[in-house]
């Protein structure tokens, strides 16, 4: 099913338990956020979470299509929200799309527990609304550039967790990783970071390991 900027009926919920938690995933494009989903869906499912997701795209359903053809999750399970505009505008701006999406899936799956929304490939700058998501997590990638952290934009810096993707990349493409993860942490503070490859699955239990401590096994 495709959320459409220009028409979206709302179903009324079926049930009245509480909502599933919602999970942003925001980045640049080409940083590996689709990467990330496809790894965090397996890894959810074998610990019993039961879940849902909604992809961003400016025009297509290109990242909504490709996480149904996985096999990894019911399609019926995956929509998408075509925003038309800069991928901002659709979780921070005006989330209303997104929220509609997120209480259709509560409506539909009774039980729901987890909804990753996956933001549209955008800047430094993008970031969630917390009207919209519980926990959000930036994805950067180390073949952008090991100066990506000290120049502290927004995402980077506010985001709940911080992923640095592709560090296998490092030595290839000149990037002192050592130093990429030091001014990450000094820019962010107390907030987490992890490193990851999510071509091969490095690292991405840390990520489903700070998602159940930080939202799922609060709101049980």
């Amino acid at each position: 099913m495709a959320l459409q900027m220009q028409a979206f009926e709302f179903q009324p919920a079926l049930h009245a338990s509480p909502r599933a938690a919602r999970v942003g995933i925001g980045g640049p494009v080409g940083s590996g956020k689709t990467r990330l989903l496809e790894q965090l869906i397996p890894r959810f499912a074998a610990r019993g979470i039961d879940l849902a997701v909604i992809t961003n795209d400016l025009v297509t359903h290109e990242d909504a299509e490709r996480v149904r053809r996985s096999g990894l999750i019911d399609p019926a399970r995956v929509l998408a929200v075509e925003t038309g505009a800069c991928p901002h505008t659709a979780i921070r701006e005006d989330p209303t799309l997104n929220l509609q999406a997120a209480d259709e899936l509560d409506s539909r799956y009774d039980g729901l527990q987890l909804v990753l929304i996956e933001s549209g490939g955008d800047n430094l700058a993008s970031s969630f609304s917390l009207d919209l998501v519980d926990y959000w997590i930036f994805v950067i990638d180390v073949a952008a550039g090991d100066d990506i952290p000290r120049k502290r934009g927004l995402g980077v810096v506010s985001c709940d967790l911080l992923v640095i993707n592709k560090f296998d990349l490092a030595p290839y493409v000149g990037v002192d990783l050592d130093r990429m993860v030091r001014e990450a942490r000094e820019v962010r503070g107390q907030r987490a970071v992890a490193l990851t490859n999510c071509a091969t699955g490095a690292g991405v239990d840390e990520v489903v390991d700070s998602i159940m401590t930080n939202v799922l096994f609060d709101a049980n």
